[in-house]
C-alpha cells in the first residue's frame, strides 16, 4: 500500500462493512475518485482535509445493500448460478490491465488483497 500512495486515478469500494476510508483516499492521485458501492450498516468516517488538499472526490452509487446482496447470493445458490473468476495477487494488477486492453480475459479478475497483504 505504501508504494501505491498517490498512484490511482480511481477506486471502486465494494466493502459493505465499516472500514477506514483514509487508506483508500491516500492511494488516489490529485483529482482521483473514490466511488462507494458497498452499503455499511453504520456511517463511515470521512476525513475532509485529504480530500480538499488533494482535490479528490468521494461519490456513491446505489447497487443495493447487504440485504439485497444476500438475497442475490441466496438466489444464485438455489439455482446453481456461479461466477467464473480469475484470482490475481496485487502485484499482477498491471499485467491484468494490459490483458484487459488486449481483450485477453476469459473471467472476471478478482484481486486477492487479503493474501497480498499477509505476504508483505
Amino acid at each position: 500500500m505504501q508504494a501505491a500512495l498517490g498512484t490511482m486515478d480511481g477506486i471502486i469500494d465494494t466493502v459493505s462493512a465499516v472500514h477506514p476510508l483514509l487508506p483508500l483516499i491516500d492511494l488516489l492521485k490529485s483529482q482521483g475518485k473514490l466511488v462507494m458501492v458497498g452499503a455499511p450498516n453504520r456511517p463511515l468516517e470521512l476525513p475532509i482535509f485529504p480530500l480538499l488538499m488533494g482535490r479528490k472526490i468521494v461519490a456513491g452509487s446505489n447497487i443495493g445493500g447487504m440485504k439485497e446482496t444476500q438475497e442475490m447470493i441466496d438466489f444464485a445458490g438455489k439455482h446453481n448460478i456461479t461466477a467464473d473468476v480469475e484470482v490475481v495477487p496485487m502485484d499482477y494488477v498491471n499485467t491484468a490491465m494490459e490483458r484487459l486492453e488486449k481483450a485477453d480475459v476469459r473471467y472476471r479478475f478478482v484481486i486477492d488483497i487479503g493474501n497480498t497483504l499477509k505476504a508483505a
